[in-house]
């Protein structure tokens, strides 16, 4: 992840000026430049999507990185993400430009360069927008951290590669993280 361009403060009309060559995000009004993914990254990310598209129905819709999600579209708009999966139940909330408000489920793959970025900075702007669940995938060691929110109370579950994963915003489907990381 580079460094935010200078300390001059971003809204999304700003960032729907910029050269679409490159990759950015917004974390209230601070721009990061996203580095592209590496091999490994896109092959986890492409098994949990083959598995997500089977489990969904009517129940929601699965959108994969670069899709926009803008998490203060109602209010500063200074914050879009660009998480490396996303499943929106509330289908109202998907326009042509992406998501306006909160995914319900977010899953962000970590790498050397954005891992911080991904556990500490993003991981409270998911959570104070209204996500319901987190997942931060380690591809190196299989491990899932799923954070979320039921009923007013934050629960945080850890898996490793060898589990299936229940997806709270699913309520029936599982992740097997076998199957994800199988081929690693």
């Amino acid at each position: 992840m580079e460094q935010p361009r200078n300390e001059r403060r971003y809204t999304y009309a700003d960032y729907c000026t910029w050269d679409d060559g490159e990759r950015w995000e917004l974390i209230d009004g601070v721009a990061y430049m996203l580095a592209a993914p590496s091999e490994k990254h896109q092959r986890v990310s492409m098994n949990f999507t083959e598995q997500f598209l089977s489990l969904l129905s009517s129940n929601g819709r699965l959108y994969a990185a670069p899709f926009d999600v803008r998490l203060d579209a109602d209010g500063e708009d200074d914050t879009v993400v660009q998480p490396d999966l996303v499943i929106i139940c509330d289908r109202s909330k998907i326009d042509e430009k992406g998501c306006k408000g909160a995914p319900d489920l977010v899953i962000e793959i970590l790498s050397p360069s954005n891992t911080r970025y991904d556990m500490w900075v993003k991981f409270h702007k998911y959570m104070r927008a209204g996500v319901r669940e987190y997942w931060m995938v380690n591809p190196d060691d299989g491990g899932v951290m799923v954070c979320m929110v039921r009923e007013g109370e934050f629960l945080t579950a850890m898996y490793d590669k060898t589990d299936t994963v229940p997806v709270g915003v699913l309520p029936g489907c599982e992740i097997d993280l076998e199957n994800v990381f199988e081929d690693m």
